[in-house]
């Protein structure tokens, strides 16, 4: 899944940083523990000017029909490149 997740948001928005983890381990005992869970931090141009809500969704489409099948949990850091 980590590396289906880094594929599309790859293609998608043509990151110049890009690192997806996999969490699942951090919540044992949760309701589905060890699955589906993921850390996104992107950095990429195709997010100048947009509030960090906008980005979250830029990236959640990215990710279509993942989050229905895969993903149960998704956290993002999305930043634009430093000057």
């Amino acid at each position: 899944m980590v590396e289906e997740i880094r594929r599309r948001l790859a293609e998608a928005l043509l990151p110049v940083e890009l690192e997806v983890s996999d969490e699942g381990h951090k919540h044992a005992g949760h309701a589905n523990a060890g699955k589906g869970h993921y850390h996104v931090r992107i950095v990429s141009a195709a997010f100048g000017g947009m509030l960090p809500l906008k980005r979250h969704r830029m990236v959640y489409a990215a990710l279509d029909g993942l989050m229905d099948n895969g993903i149960h949990a998704l956290s993002i850091d999305a930043h634009v490149p430093s000057r």
